[in-house]
């Protein structure tokens, strides 16, 4: 009866070793996981795939654009304190320049333009040009704050999905042992193996976004404080001027 037994067993060894039997890890890499997963869970996998390549496009975009505001935020104001007429500043910017600071500039500078050899208060002027810098601030941060909420809802919500679709893996690993009343590893390793790849992916969408969202947010934070501290002073240059001329 052992010789049978031990028979048996050499027998399926060899088979392994000569390949006639199929390979685990076949079974188990990530193609094959994808592809021999549930539909539901399945599904789960290609919309955390979907977010964390749209959250790292998502970063690339808005680093290179931080950084692109801060170097022309650098030009300007080196330019603007330079000691040279506004007036000449502001025909070189044009009415409408591509960064947040000059921006604050010009929509002030239209203002004033406009008002030039009106008959008016100085008072009502300066809460104008006020107005039309802080409109023209919000809106460029609203601008430069585009998507950064999708990064903060894949870094709280992805690995609830990616739990999801384990729950729901694992369920169907329990639903497979019991129709086959088997509960070897060839059986329950790939229904596990499944479920914990879509806790995976959702670990790899999350963790990427909230690191970017927390980086992101705080040098938004920083160029705005940057925008407020720049129309603060300029609004004092155009009280003394206002002063001035009065």
């Amino acid at each position: 009866m052992e010789n049978e037994t031990g028979g048996a067993g050499t027998g399926i060894m060899d088979a392994v070793i000569a390949g006639d039997l199929p390979s685990m890890g076949d079974e188990l890499s990530i193609i094959a996981l994808f592809w021999q997963a549930d539909p539901v869970v399945k599904l789960v996998m290609i919309l955390l795939i979907l977010a964390s390549v749209w959250t790292w496009a998502i970063i690339f975009e808005k680093s290179m654009r931080f950084r692109r505001m801060r170097r022309l935020a650098s030009r300007f104001e080196e330019a603007f304190w330079s000691g040279g007429s506004l007036e000449d500043l502001y025909e070189r910017i044009g009415q409408y320049p591509a960064d947040p600071m000059s921006s604050v500039f010009s929509a002030a500078m239209r203002e004033w333009d406009r008002s030039a050899g009106r008959v008016g208060s100085a008072a009502g002027l300066q809460q104008r040009i006020e107005r039309v810098m802080q409109l023209t601030m919000n809106r460029e941060v609203d601008k430069l704050e585009r998507y950064l909420p999708f990064l903060a809802s894949v870094g709280s919500a992805a690995p609830f999905v990616g739990l999801f679709g384990t729950v729901w893996g694992i369920m169907n690993s329990f639903s497979s042992i019991a129709a086959t009343n088997q509960t070897s590893l060839a059986v329950v390793a790939p229904g596990i193996a499944e479920a914990l790849f879509a806790t995976a992916l959702g670990l790899v969408a999350a963790i990427p976004a909230t690191i970017a969202y927390n980086k992101l947010s705080a040098d938004l934070g920083r160029y705005a404080g940057k925008l407020e501290s720049f129309a603060g002073e300029f609004g004092a240059i155009i009280s003394r001027q206002l002063d001035d001329r009065s």
